[in-house]
C-alpha cells in the first residue's frame, strides 16, 4: 500500500512535473516514456510498472490537471454562482489546453475511472454551490440534475459539436434548468 507523501507520491509528482515540463517545451507528440523517466530521475521501468503505457500516464496527469483548485466563487445567489461556474467550467473545458485534456483523461481510460473522477470534480464544484444556496434558504436542483442539465450537454458539445459554441451556451442551460425547476 502507497503511503501518502511517501516515496510514490514523489514519484508521481516528480514524473506528472517531468510531463507538464516537456510538454511545454517539446510538445506532447515528442513525449516518450524513456523522455520522461529521464527528466523525473527514474527508470523508464518504474514508469511503466505504475502506469502501464504513455497513454495512461497522460491521462493521470490530465485528471489531475482538470482537478479545480479553488472552489467556486460566491456571488450572492444560486442563479449567479451556477452561471458563473458553468461559464469557467465551459472556458476551461472548451479551451485548448482543456480539451487536450480532456481526450488524454479518456483515451487512457480503459475501465472508465478517470472519467468518474473528473465527473466526481465538477460534482463537488456544484454540491459546493447548491449547499451555499440551500445555506441561504434558496431552493435547490439536485446535483445530478446540474450534471444531466448543464454539465453533461456542455461535455457533448465540446466533444462532438464544437462549432458555433461560446460561453452564452452554459448561460442557457443553466437558466433553462433553473427556469424549469423554479
Amino acid at each position: 500500500m502507497a503511503r501518502p507523501g511517501g516515496r510514490s507520491a514523489r514519484v508521481q509528482e516528480s514524473v506528472h512535473t517531468a510531463v507538464r515540463e516537456l510538454t511545454a517545451e517539446v510538445g506532447r507528440d515528442a513525449l516518450t516514456v524513456p523522455l520522461v523517466a529521464a527528466r523525473a530521475g527514474v527508470t523508464p521501468s518504474t514508469v511503466y510498472r505504475r502506469w502501464g503505457d504513455l497513454q495512461e500516464l497522460l491521462s493521470d496527469v490530465a485528471v489531475e490537471r482538470l482537478r479545480p483548485d479553488t472552489a467556486p466563487e460566491d456571488h450572492g445567489g444560486l442563479r449567479a454562482d451556477l452561471t458563473a461556474w458553468a461559464e469557467q467550467f465551459f472556458d476551461e473545458m472548451a479551451s485548448p489546453p482543456g480539451r487536450a485534456y480532456i481526450r488524454d483523461a479518456l483515451l487512457g481510460d480503459p475501465d472508465g475511472t478517470n472519467a468518474g473522477q473528473c465527473s466526481a470534480y465538477a460534482a463537488e464544484q456544484i454540491d459546493v454551490v447548491l449547499a451555499r444556496a440551500a445555506g441561504r434558504g434558496e431552493a435547490v436542483p439536485d446535483t445530478e440534475a446540474v450534471m444531466d442539465r448543464v454539465v453533461a450537454p456542455v461535455m457533448y458539445r465540446i466533444l462532438f459539436r464544437p462549432d458555433g459554441l461560446d460561453a452564452g451556451y452554459a448561460r442557457r442551460l443553466v437558466a433553462g434548468l433553473l427556469d424549469a425547476s423554479g
